[in-house]
């Protein structure tokens, strides 16, 4: 490791092996001081070898890298705690349907100058990261309207110069501006009907992305410990044997989302909000019901209470809805 400078926003080199426990001589830079905009770290944040890789290539080559996953894999999370622990600044921005070009880019606003109103340029977002230390992430990077896609194309080049047409003047990028992005359909558009709003992305941007990584659902014994972590009063023997069964019903949901039985699926954070449940009402098959269930179709409700049945050996009410229709 290099010796840090005085200065607060020196930089130095660190050992990926020792900070995120990868098998590799990589390191990376990182800052020696936090600001304002640096992630909390996460302790029982768990790291994927390769998506914490394809992260760590966006901080150290500049590389723009995009992250596709299913809701709740943890794909924004997963990049804002590999920036919290190289100090590095971050920023989201989601990019929902009322997110404008002008947000993007900036506008002329009304300010008071000596007593006067004047017209002055506000610099948004784009700008505004572009020429300071910051991980600029765009969130729901397939819900963004065309106009605003368009606005996003050119600072997809690495050393990409961002032109402010209403002030005839090109901002070069920090040396240290780094941008990723999280999507769930990749720009498929709302194919299966699960994430209504999203668009069909542009193939000549997307070629732009010069990391694409997959975030998938975790192995069942990293989501155990996950959760436990999340819920410490569950960190037991007995408390894990309960999130073990249910990790095994949310990944009965996944396999039978692929398989066509049902619509919707329980992703890591609805298993955690369900152990968080649990602990408020002291009841398992109400807060499964409460944290999930009642989100489903009642179509399909009999068949996901057959799935606790398997994993609890309980019986929910919802198992006999289809008698009781009969």
């Amino acid at each position: 490791m290099t010796t840090p400078q005085d200065s607060p926003r020196a930089v130095r080199e660190i050992s990926v092996r020792q900070v995120f426990g990868l098998d590799t001589d990589l390191t990376v830079p990182a800052f020696c001081e936090p600001t304002d905009h640096v992630p909390e770290i996460d302790s029982a944040y768990h790291f994927n070898h390769d998506v914490t890789l394809a992260i760590l290539a966006g901080f150290i080559q500049n590389r723009r890298v995009l992250i596709q996953g299913l809701h709740g894999t943890g794909k924004s999370t997963h990049i804002e705690q590999v920036a919290a622990r190289l100090n590095w600044p971050c920023v989201r921005v989601n990019l929902d349907g009322h997110i404008s070009r002008l947000d993007l880019v900036g506008k002329d606003t009304i300010v008071l100058r000596e007593g006067r109103q004047v017209t002055e340029f506000q610099e948004g977002i784009l700008p505004w990261a572009l020429q300071q230390p910051m991980a600029l992430i765009f969130d729901e990077y397939d819900a963004g309207r065309p106009d605003v896609m368009f606005v996003i194309q050119r600072i997809l080049e690495r050393n990409g110069h961002f032109m402010l047409l209403d002030q005839n003047r090109s901002i070069a990028p920090h040396a240290h501006f780094r941008l990723f992005a999280t999507a769930n359909t990749l720009g498929l558009g709302n194919l299966n009907g699960l994430y209504h709003g999203t668009q069909s992305l542009n193939h000549a941007q997307l070629d732009r992305w010069n990391i694409v990584a997959a975030l998938n659902y975790l192995q069942p014994e990293d989501e155990v410990q996950i959760t436990a972590a999340r819920v410490p009063q569950m960190d037991n023997a007995q408390g894990r044997q309960t999130i073990r069964k249910m990790v095994d019903l949310a990944n009965l949901t996944r396999k039978g989302f692929e398989a066509g039985d049902i619509s919707v699926l329980m992703s890591p954070r609805t298993v955690i909000t369900w152990a968080e449940n649990r602990q408020i009402f002291g009841d398992t098959g109400l807060a499964f019901r409460l944290s999930f269930l009642n989100k489903c179709d009642d179509a399909e409700k009999e068949l996901i209470a057959e799935y606790y049945q398997r994993c609890f050996e309980q019986e929910l009410p919802e198992a006999f809805m289809g008698t009781m229709l009969t």
